[in-house]
């Protein structure tokens, strides 16, 4: 609390001014803490690209009481309707964060990349800047694709760097889609929150092209300073490559989809590969999760072993210090390398510190996502609960020995019909065709299948939801959200399904 709310003329000095430059952020609607400002510029022989992000090492200094409780938190940690921040809020969302039309103190990557999107030099240096405008990703989707005619009147002062920056992001994505970077098509539920926190429906969160500038841009920068800092002790994120078992696993499994690759080109492009041949049919969703579960966990550490996801050489975590405590490791130890401070008395130091940081902020990343995840998994089962009864479209998004994962259409929420529901015949589980198959009917479920379904239970405590089928011929005269009685046979019998644990 006792840290200006604005940037001292003293602070200023020594800094490169990026004042006049314009710079933008780009985040979601919901965001309070902006990491990172961008700014472009075409040159003779390419683009320019200048990426600055929040200096919050000057102003958490090390084992200083904050600096010893952000490492304990490690991150931040963003559920639906509350975020809990590593760093408190006058510093996150307010002196730290890079908010629209106030000068601000950044730490500043400067690349030069060749027409191809080759980075050819770059520059490292503390600045001070003042952000133009405060972008969303809609927004920036609007005025790129969809040529909004008030919002590009509004915005013609960046519309020109909005189009050089999505000409560079494609090139940037074209080379790492061709040295073998594997992205995953997995999409997360965004959950809807009214202004009296109550949760009015849940959906499918976009990814544009928008936020596919910013991952690019980023990506860039986490690399080239990881390179640059690659001569003396550094925190690395690191991806190793799966190992053989795992590999020839997920290769039986998409054997069984029809996909017969050989193995003559190196893992990576052989994974992409797949994943470019699973897009768009029903099993897509399901191969994404199954390479992911395939793939080993990326982490921190202090030796560089290589990014097998992202097919990088050198990667590190250095443009979210805001959130992230091994960002804000890396910015402390760029400073010293650009100062000249990383002396061999630092670089011993830092040999000794960097591994107990690089398991800390690995176990809290962990931790983080676990609890984000149930989070939402309960959301979920909250915004169910008063349907219960309800009809509603969906599509089988996983079949096991148990019975069938259904998706609804309607919203990004998954149930479990048992297979104990299917009640017409006995089903059998035919591993390697992913379906449930009658013995007598021979009526196959299969993963895509289109189906409409009840939804029969919803347990909190367990966060699960339970459906069963509805055969009726006429379900697309009705409309979803139709109560439909069970008849009083069936309510007398009252048997109630096995439940078993989501796989």
């Amino acid at each position: 609390e006792e840290i200006p709310q604005m940037v001292l003329k003293r602070e200023i000095k020594d800094r490169t001014d990026l004042r006049e430059r314009k710079m933008v952020t780009i985040d979601g609607e919901t965001a309070k803490d902006f990491d990172d400002a961008v700014s472009i510029e075409k040159t003779r022989g390419g683009y320019r690209l200048w990426v600055s992000i929040a200096d919050v090492s000057h102003y958490v200094r090390e084992n200083s009481m904050l600096d010893l409780e952000a490492f304990k938190r490690g991150t931040s940690i963003y559920f639906p309707d509350r975020c809990i921040p590593m760093l408190p809020e006058p510093l996150s969302n307010g002196i730290c964060s890079l908010n629209p039309g106030v000068d601000r103190l950044a730490f500043t990557v400067e690349i030069d990349f060749d027409g191809n999107g080759v980075p050819l030099k770059n520059r490292f240096y503390e600045s001070v800047i003042n952000s133009k405008e405060r972008l969303t990703y809609t927004t920036v989707k609007a005025l790129l694709l969809n040529e909004d005619k008030k919002l590009r009147e509004r915005f013609s002062n960046i519309l020109e760097d909005l189009s050089i920056m999505n000409e560079l992001c494609l090139k940037l994505k074209a080379r790492r889609d061709e040295a073998g970077s594997i992205d995953f098509d997995l999409p997360e539920p965004q959950i809807i929150i009214d202004i009296e926190g109550k949760i009015e429906d849940i959906v499918r969160s976009e990814r544009n092209i928008a936020h596919q500038i910013i991952e690019e841009f980023m990506l860039s920068v986490n690399r080239v300073v990881a390179t640059h800092m690659a001569t003396v002790p550094f925190l690395y994120r690191v991806h190793n490559e799966p190992d053989n078992e795992s590999i020839q696993g997920f290769m039986e499994f998409a054997h069984n989809f029809g996909y017969s690759l050989k193995k003559k080109k190196d893992t990576s492009h052989l994974f992409q590969e797949i994943l470019k041949k699973a897009d768009g049919r029903p099993e897509e969703r399901l191969i994404n999760h199954v390479l992911l579960r395939s793939m080993k966990q990326a982490r921190y550490s202090e030796e560089n072993t290589g990014h097998f996801g992202l097919a990088f050489d050198n990667y590190t975590h250095f443009t979210s210090p805001i959130r992230r405590y091994p960002d804000l490791v890396v910015h402390r130890l760029l400073k010293r390398m650009a100062k000249g401070r990383y002396t061999t008395r630092e670089k011993k130091r830092w040999e000794a510190l960097l591994p107990d940081i690089a398991n800390q902020n690995s176990k809290r990343e962990r931790i983080a996502m676990e609890a984000e995840r149930e989070i939402v998994d309960l959301k979920k089962v909250q915004f169910m609960k008063d349907k219960v009864g309800e009809l509603y479209p969906g599509f089988i998004s996983g079949v096991t020995s148990f019975g069938l994962f259904v998706e609804l259409t309607e919203y990004f929420v998954e149930g479990l019909v048992h297979i104990s529901g299917l009640m017409d015949d006995y089903y059998t589980f035919i591993e390697k065709e992913h379906s449930l198959v009658g013995e007598h009917t021979k009526k196959r479920y299969s993963i895509g299948d289109n189906v409409q379904v009840q939804i029969e239970g919803v347990d909190l405590g367990k966060r699960q939801i339970t459906m069963r089928l509805i055969e009726d011929m006429d379900y697309r005269l009705k409309k979803p959200g139709r109560t439909v009685k069970r008849s009083r046979k069936r309510r007398k019998k009252g048997k109630k399904d096995e439940i078993l644990p989501r796989l």
